[in-house]
């Protein structure tokens, strides 16, 4: 049977399957054969096939700005950047990928705004394969929506895409081993029957020989995304466009705003800020002041080891201490080695061999 065919057929018979204790199990299996035929089938198409949109990341971070045509990203992108994206009340304005460069507190943030998506955008619809791979590369998204069921319709395009949105990967490591079996351990008590049906998912993704090790409670669907690998976990700020013209209230929303008015638009930077994640560390020179006008940007949680590294490889390889002024700091100029955790506002001044 061709591939998609059996797809299908494994997707109407999860759908006639009622959900419940006694087919639960079952149902979990059918989607990790699912999920199975679909990695083979990207495979075999090379991704996807089809022109793809060919963006180079610039800046400290990219955004993908996401939401259903004619939900008004271009005028915000246009808002928010010098970007001249064309604007007009009509569906798919923005047939390719528009970039444009926020500055914001020191950062450049790349605000990428790609088509309009819609329903069938995980199977190619509407460049739905094209844009859903731009989006896979965004440090963040930005999802604007306009009304009701717009946000859980692009989440269901999303999660058939491999995309999980506000989510963090599963506290699970697979090690695949020459020999011995399937060996899985868990952390927490876990009865003889879903032991032996986690067992059998592993089995159908043709891993004979792995160690498991599950460290936290997870769902069928979890551990599936596990097997499958390709999976991309990123982070979302929800925000409703057009605010002046709606009254939806759902839970979802985290700011609403009006990219025709420009409403709330600084909130909007600082929202995308802090979602990123991004941290501002002043360089100083020794002897000199610190430069406060041009900060390095870093994500997540850095270190100086990171700070070095963005610097240029020879800060590494040279490193001897680094002084810090600010909030990580115990006192003003503590010295510290490679692994101390940094803040944002921090100041440093690096100490390299001679």
């Amino acid at each position: 049977m061709v591939t998609e065919d059996k797809i299908r057929q494994l997707e109407e018979e999860i759908k006639k399957t009622q959900y419940n204790k006694a087919t639960e199990k079952h149902i979990g299996l059918l989607k990790a054969r699912i999920a199975r035929l679909k990695e083979r089938l990207e495979k075999k198409q090379g991704g996807g096939g089809g022109k793809q949109f060919a963006v180079k990341k610039a800046g400290d971070a990219t955004v993908v700005m996401l939401g259903f045509p004619s939900v008004g990203k271009s005028t915000l992108l246009n808002q928010l950047t010098s970007a001249e994206s064309d604007v007009g009340e009509y569906e798919f304005t923005t047939i390719g990928v528009i970039p444009g460069m926020m500055k914001y507190k020191g950062a450049r943030i790349q605000l990428l705004d790609v088509p309009g998506i819609i329903e069938g955008a995980s199977r190619g619809k509407g460049h739905g394969k094209q844009v859903l791979s731009v989006v896979r590369n965004a440090d963040l998204l930005l999802v604007l929506i306009d009304g009701p069921g717009q946000f859980d319709k692009i989440i269901s395009e999303l999660h058939k895409a491999g995309v999980r949105v506000n989510q963090r990967p599963p506290d699970v490591k697979l090690s695949r081993k020459r020999q011995g079996g399937i060996k899985l351990s868990f952390t927490y008590p876990v009865d003889e029957e879903t032991h032996n049906f986690y067992k059998k998912l592993v089995l159908e993704y043709g891993i004979c020989n792995a160690e498991l090790t599950i460290r936290e409670r997870i769902t069928p669907d979890q551990l599936i995304d596990v097997l499958t690998k390709n999976r991309r976990y990123l982070p979302a700020l929800v925000v409703l466009n057009k605010s002046d013209v709606s009254s939806y209230n759902g839970k979802e929303i985290e700011l609403k705003i009006s990219a025709k008015e420009g409403r709330n638009l600084d909130e909007l930077k600082e929202r995308i800020f802090m979602k990123l994640g991004l941290t501002r560390i002043f360089m100083k020179k020794v002897g000199a002041e610190p430069d406060m006008e041009e900060p390095m940007i870093l994500r997540g949680n850095p270190t100086v080891r990171d700070l070095c590294k963005k610097l240029h490889k020879d800060f590494l390889r040279n490193f001897m201490f680094a002084k810090v002024w600010g909030p990580s700091a115990r006192f003003e100029s503590q010295r510290v080695g490679l692994e101390h955790k940094l803040k944002d506002k921090d100041i440093v001044e690096i100490h390299v061999k001679r």
